[in-house]
């Protein structure tokens, strides 16, 4: 993962997963926002797309990075028979780390397709928190060696990772809570955007004025280093306005998706609640027109 690339194809299963977590838990919410709402550790899409394509997305791009850290990135030289090389083995660490989301994906297959392996949703949502558990303790030991801008976008990185693995675990415990349910897939997807603004400010065009690629070796990654005090904090305050944008960005797409989920598919319940609403405005309304005409008669 210390490259563009190493960035970009995780960033991209963990957006496609958490922006259709989103959707499908408002969608299920406006057609249901009652008691009858329930979590899921996966919701199948709309006909003719296969009812598992959520796990299909998680398991087959978790083993395609596992693959791409062990044999491209080769820690092992499997390619070339050479034996172990210590300058990669943090992609033995990566490696773990994703696959533990193989599991996941895997886990909710073999549940669903066969009678060996019963799960729960909320088993198979503790099994998801327990990767991105993985994914929080490989960041937070790896981060130790990421010093000054990197280290502070590893940094962030926890904090939306930390969030994620309590949402998804009150979701599993509560399993009628619609904001545990829905925030789990807003922290997923933005945690996935900022693999991708990580990759473009770290490894690709956007790194901030007065900051340097610095390399050891040739075969070694990229170091980031910043030259004063002021550049390194006006760099980090960059990184907070980044992660503000992403938030936001995030945020209105909640509001999309609600907007037109309550359209398609909003139950009589959000329709007689908002009636509702607008008659007690209209009725205060009222109330407060006739006393005011009762005062000025007196």
């Amino acid at each position: 993962m210390g490259d563009f690339m190493g960035h970009v194809l995780p960033g991209t299963l963990l957006l496609l997963v958490g922006l259709w977590r989103v959707w499908s838990t408002v969608a299920r919410f406006v057609a249901a926002p009652s008691s009858a709402f329930r979590a899921r550790a996966w919701t199948p899409p709309p006909a003719p797309a296969p009812p598992l394509l959520e796990m299909y997305v998680v398991a087959g791009g978790a083993f395609l990075d596992m693959c791409v850290e062990l044999f491209y990135v080769d820690p092992l030289r499997v390619l070339s028979g050479e034996g172990v090389d210590p300058a990669n083995l943090n992609g033995l660490e990566h490696a773990g780390m994703l696959l533990m989301f193989f599991l996941v994906g895997a886990l909710a297959i073999l549940s669903d397709k066969t009678r060996y392996l019963p799960l729960s949703d909320a088993t198979l949502s503790l099994v998801f928190a327990m990767a991105f558990t993985s994914e929080f303790l490989l960041f937070h030991y790896h981060s130790t060696t990421h010093k000054g801008l990197e280290g502070y976008y590893h940094l962030l990185l926890l904090i939306l990772l930390g969030l994620c693995i309590i949402s998804i675990v009150s979701g599993a415990l509560v399993p009628t809570s619609f904001p545990s349910d829905l925030a789990a897939g807003v922290l997923i997807a933005a945690q996935g955007m900022w693999f991708y603004q990580t990759a473009f400010t770290l490894y690709g065009p956007m790194l901030p004025t007065g900051c340097d690629r610095l390399f050891d070796s040739p075969d070694a990654d990229a170091r980031i280093e910043c030259h004063a005090g002021a550049t390194l904090e006006r760099a980090e305050m960059l990184a907070d306005f980044q992660l503000f944008g992403i938030m936001f960005v995030v945020f209105v797409y909640v509001l999309g998706c609600y907007a037109v989920a309550a359209a398609r598919f909003g139950h009589l319940e959000l329709t007689t609640a908002h009636e509702m609403h607008m008659c007690g405005i209209e009725c205060r309304g009222d109330v407060a027109m006739a006393n005011v005409e009762e005062e000025c008669s007196t």
